[in-house]
């Protein structure tokens, strides 16, 4: 039987809110970096999470999404900015000025993609990692 985590979308109101339901229901008592790279780790298996793959639901999706939006990647965006590499911040900047216009992709679609690289059809599809998104 493949293991199954379930986020409540309701309790996502930002990427910090995203990180406490990962740390919450994914890896309890593990200590990870809360970081978009350290999430993309943890979908490999082995920091608690099963190798060989699980099914990650995410209830209420539709609220995340809305609360995962365009203000929340500005939000997200100009952190960034404040601490990235100098030869970053021109592609940073870019992607805030687009994120405030109300463009581009949203922190939702970042998290999305992470989790759909570790599924069927993506890069690291052997780690079979099934997102369903209700």
């Amino acid at each position: 039987m493949t293991k199954e985590y379930i986020l409540d979308g309701t309790k996502i109101t930002s990427l910090e809110a995203f990180y406490d339901q990962v740390s919450e229901r994914l890896v309890p008592g593990v200590t990870w970096g809360r970081s978009l790279d350290a999430f993309n780790d943890i979908l490999r298996g082995g920091f608690g999470t099963p190798q060989g793959g699980f099914v990650l639901r995410w209830a209420d999706s539709e609220v995340s999404r809305e609360n995962l939006g365009y203000p929340e990647t500005a939000r997200q965006l100009e952190k960034r900015l404040a601490r990235c590499h100098p030869g970053n911040r021109e592609l940073v900047q870019s992607d805030l000025g687009r994120a405030q216009k109300g463009q581009g992709t949203t922190v939702f679609d970042w998290l999305v993609e992470i989790i759909q690289i570790h599924g069927a059809g993506g890069d690291e599809a052997k780690d079979n990692v099934k997102l369903v998104l209700e």
